[in-house]
């Protein structure tokens, strides 16, 4: 099976920990992120590949690195467009390599499952219907009558069944509903929430394009092997999702109701229900007097002391402190559009930022100077640059590498300062297999990210 994972997202329903330029499927929140969780869950079943938008080339490119992942085929696209554009362009690249015969598997990166051994069972279960021509569903049982959540309507017929599990015909996909009707979907029995999660032979979803999305399927026809005019197929297709576009049209499908163990973590509610809280990367004390069932996540070790108050949500980050009453987790766009409109910064970015070759953390900024942290991964280096509007003093407090000042070589390790003037060509090279620290000073007129001129990079950024 070739097992493709959607990588795409704005990065609000997690915030302030999730952000545009860190979204949920990347963030801290877990030990390992949910992006690298989904890598792993399913290597075991086939060759792993992505579908992310270009902003996402970094942290993907650099999960993929730094931990060993061994990612197939990466596609990126120009644009994000909804599912539809990214599973058309997974089809035809297989159809470009003669391989539209085989199983694929679509998957979000940012999705919970901790139940392996049933899922691996419904992927056995499933990739069985996709070679007798039916697209499936991973369908999960509902378990109360949620709104956040689309829906599948099943018939009780069975098209093939593995032990308890059954593969049943769908009747109808359901856009998600109101209180009301969520309840008699419950109450009925028959309805299923819509996992994202999909399996077919890829000549089965090439027939459902070109019957069903002519135009779409007009535009990915036109793609290049080498993928090199993906810029202008994807400025003819129109955003679009799968589910609209194609599974609400098709009448060769089947759903596998199941309990993985699943969640979309849509909202930190979410999050706080998770059974093994250790799994996250919270670091925060909480103390409670006279209270109860609050929820604190917090990566910076604070200790929240909470007196006479219950249920509520508590989120820090180094430069938000997020409170609500569960129940209220939804409620998180329409409170970071107000957030944005007089600092949006805060939802676009951290004080921390991934690069290529590793990470760097804002420690403090005034108007002559700003001080920051920088990690730079094994064996990984800086690009070769200057800056035209400040000069800087690097402090190394762990590892050991060498400095490129002006073409010269200097070595380093914890201790040593580098003195690097305005408008000097300089480098950091991590020459060891563990992680080099430093500390960087900043003195000048401009401290922006956009003062740098590459003379040689290693990630051809420009």
């Amino acid at each position: 099976m070739i097992l493709t994972i959607l990588s795409g997202g704005s990065g609000t329903r997690l915030w302030p920990a999730s952000r545009t330029q860190l979204p949920k499927q990347f963030c801290d929140v877990f030990k390992e992120s949910l992006f690298v969780q989904t890598v792993k869950r399913l290597k075991a079943f086939g060759e792993v590949q992505v579908c992310t938008g270009e902003p996402m080339r970094v942290l993907t490119e650099k999960s993929n690195r730094d931990l060993a992942l061994n990612l197939g085929q990466c596609f990126y696209e120009p644009v994000g467009k909804n599912t539809a554009p990214a599973v058309a362009l997974v089809c035809r690249h297989l159809q470009l390599q003669k391989r539209s015969e085989e199983i694929v598997g679509i998957f979000p990166s940012d999705h919970w499952v901790d139940k392996a051994e049933t899922f691996a069972k419904v992927l056995a279960l499933a990739s069985q219907c996709a070679e007798k021509g039916q697209v499936v569903t991973i369908g999960i049982e509902a378990t109360h009558p949620a709104t956040g959540y689309g829906y599948i309507e099943t018939t009780s017929e069975t098209f093939l069944s593995e032990g308890a599990l059954k593969a049943l015909q769908v009747k109808a996909f359901h856009e998600k509903p109101n209180q009301e009707t969520a309840e008699k979907y419950i109450t009925q029995g028959c309805f299923h929430w819509n996992s994202g999660m999909f399996v077919f032979k890829a000549q089965t979803m090439i027939d459902a394009f070109v019957k069903h999305m002519p135009q779409m399927w007009k535009a990915f026809d036109h793609l290049k092997s080498d993928l090199s005019n993906l810029g202008d197929v994807y400025s003819q297709v129109e955003s679009e999702s799968l589910d609209y576009g194609i599974m609400e049209h098709i009448t060769n499908q089947v759903n596998i109701p199941c309990d993985i163990g699943w969640s979309d973590l849509g909202s930190w509610d979410d999050v706080a229900e998770i059974k093994d809280q250790s799994k996250l990367n919270n670091q925060s004390n909480l103390y409670e007097y006279q209270a109860r069932g609050n929820f604190a996540y917090s990566r910076l070790g604070k200790t929240i002391a909470v007196s006479g108050v219950n249920d509520l949500v508590i989120v820090e980050t180094e430069d938000v402190l997020f409170v609500s009453p569960k129940g209220k987790g939804q409620d998180v766009k329409p409170l970071l559009e107000k957030v944005k409109a007089d600092r949006p910064m805060l939802a676009t970015e951290h004080v921390f930022e991934y690069r290529p070759w590793g990470m760097y953390r804002n420690l403090w900024e005034e108007e002559s100077f700003k001080t920051k942290v920088i990690e730079v991964s094994p064996r990984q280096q800086l690009s070769y640059q200057s800056h035209a509007k400040r000069s800087e003093i690097w402090v190394i407090v762990e590892g050991e590498g060498e400095v490129i000042l002006n073409d010269e070589s200097i070595a380093v390790r914890a201790g040593s300062v580098v003195q690097i003037p305005q408008g000097a060509k300089h480098r950091m090279h991590n020459t060891s297999d563990k992680s080099l620290k430093f500390v960087e000073v900043q003195q000048g007129s401009y401290f922006g990210e956009d003062d740098i001129v590459r003379y040689q990079d290693d990630y051809n950024r420009n």
